[in-house]
C-alpha cells in the first residue's frame, strides 16, 4: 500500500491536535460545551469574563499547551535518538533524563521548599518559597543534564561513542538515580512533601501557569527546527555506521553534537513537566509507519503526533477518576509497557544491544 502524502497527513494531524485541544479545555470537573468553548477562545476580550472564561483561559489553556509542547518534544527527541544509537527501543529516559530530573526536583522541594501541596507538577514550582519558582525547574535541568554527560562519557572508547555501552548506561544511570529518588522520598519529612514529589517522579501537567510556556516552547520550536536541517545526515545513520561513513558523514561528531542539542531539548522538557515516559518511544514508530523514515517528513509528523497523544493522555488522567487526577505518566506507562512488550518481541535487534 502507497504512503499518504505527508502534507495531508500533517492537515490531519492539525485537525486532530485541535480537536484534542477543544476537548481538554471543554472536559474536567466542571465541564463546559464545546460551542461555549470555542466563543470563550474565538469570541475576543469582550467573551473572556465570567467563571467558564477564567476555568478556560487561567487553568486549562496553560495545560494543554504544556501538554502539547512537552508531547511534541519527547516525540522528536525519541525520533531522533532512534536513530543516533540505531536502536528501536531508544527513549529520551532510556539515557538518564527522567530520573536525573526527578532527583533534582525532589531534592529542592524536599530539603529546600517545605511543604508543596497537591497540585502537581506545577503545585511544587509554585511551592518552592524563597527558592523561587525556577528552583524546581533549574534543579531539574542540572539534574537531567549531568545525568546525560555520565552517560556519553560512559559510552564512549577511544575517543569513539559505542551505541550499545551507551544504552547500557543509560540503564545503569537509571537505577542509581532512581534509588537516590527513593532514598530522599523515604526521608522526607512531610506527608505533603512526599505527595507533591511522588507526583512529580510520575508526571504531571496540572496547574500549568502561562509563565512558564515560554522556555519550554522556545526549546521546542529552536529543537525541532534544527533537527529538520539536520535531516539528511540523520538518513545517512539508517544507512549504518560504515555506510554513513562511506556517505561522508563524520558519525562521532554528528552523534556527539547532536545527543548534546536533544539532550538540552529533553532536559527543559522533562523540567517542567516531571518524568513522563514511553511518549518517545511509540510515537517515532507510529509516525514512521505513516510517512516513512525520512527526516524531514518524519520529524514535523512524529511531533504533531507526540502533541495529540500527550493532550488526549493528560485528558483521560485528569477525567477516568475526577474529581482526583492521576499522574499523566502513568496513562502513557499503561500504554506504553504493553507497546515496549510487543517491541521487545518483534524487534530482531534486541540481542545485540551490548554491540
Amino acid at each position: 500500500m502507497s504512503r499518504p502524502r505527508t502534507p495531508a497527513v500533517v492537515v490531519l494531524l492539525v485537525a486532530a491536535l485541535l480537536a484534542s485541544a477543544v476537548a481538554g479545555l471543554a472536559l474536567g470537573p466542571v465541564r463546559i460545551a464545546p460551542g461555549q468553548v470555542l466563543d470563550i477562545v474565538l469570541g475576543g476580550p469582550g467573551r473572556r469574563g465570567g467563571a467558564f472564561a477564567s476555568i478556560v483561559w487561567d487553568v486549562r489553556m496553560p495545560r494543554v499547551l504544556l501538554g502539547a509542547v512537552v508531547g511534541a518534544g519527547l516525540a522528536v527527541a525519541g525520533t531522533v535518538l532512534q536513530a543516533l544509537v540505531g536502536n528501536p527501543l531508544a527513549d529520551p529516559f532510556l539515557l538518564g533524563a527522567s530520573s536525573g530530573a526527578s532527583l533534582g526536583a525532589v531534592l529542592v522541594i524536599v530539603l529546600g521548599a517545605g511543604a508543596a501541596g497537591t497540585a502537581g507538577t506545577a503545585g511544587a514550582l509554585g511551592a518552592v518559597g524563597a527558592i523561587g519558582a525556577l528552583g524546581v525547574p533549574a534543579a531539574a535541568f542540572a539534574g537531567s543534564m549531568g545525568a546525560l554527560v555520565a552517560v556519553y562519557a560512559m559510552a564512549r572508547r577511544g575517543g569513539t561513542m559505542i551505541t550499545g555501552r551507551l544504552i547500557l548506561a543509560g540503564v545503569a544511570v537509571q537505577y542509581v538515580l532512581s534509588a537516590l529518588t527513593s532514598l530522599v522520598l523515604v526521608l522526607a519529612a512531610h506527608p505533603d512533601q512526599l505527595r507533591s514529589v511522588l507526583f512529580w517522579t510520575l508526571g504531571g501537567l496540572g496547574g500549568a501557569r502561562w509563565d512558564e510556556l515560554p522556555l519550554p516552547a522556545a526549546a521546542l520550536l529552536a529543537g525541532t527546527a534544527l533537527l529538520i536541517a539536520l535531516a539528511r545526515p540523520l538518513d545517512l545513520l539508517l544507512a549504518g555506521e560504515e555506510g554513513a561513513r562511506t556517505l561522508g558523514l563524520d558519525t562521532g561528531r554528528f552523534r556527539a553534537a547532536v545527543f548534546v542539542l536533544t539532550s538540552l531539548v529533553i532536559g527543559v522538557l522533562v523540567a517542567y513537566s516531571g518524568a513522563i515516559g514511553f511518549v518517545g518511544l511509540m510515537v517515532p514508530h507510529a509516525a514512521r509507519m505513516v510517512v516513512g523514515a525520512g527526516h524531514r517528513a518524519l520529524l514535523p509528523v512524529a511531533a504533531l503526533g507526540g502533541a495529540v497523544f500527550l493532550t488526549l493522555a493528560d485528558l483521560v488522567a485528569r477525567t477516568a477518576a475526577a474529581p482526583e487526577e492521576i499522574p499523566v505518566g502513568v496513562v502513557t506507562a499503561l500504554v506504553g509497557g504493553p507497546f515496549f512488550l510487543w517491541m521487545l518481541r518483534r524487534s530482531t535487534r534486541v540481542e545485540g544491544v551490548a554491540g
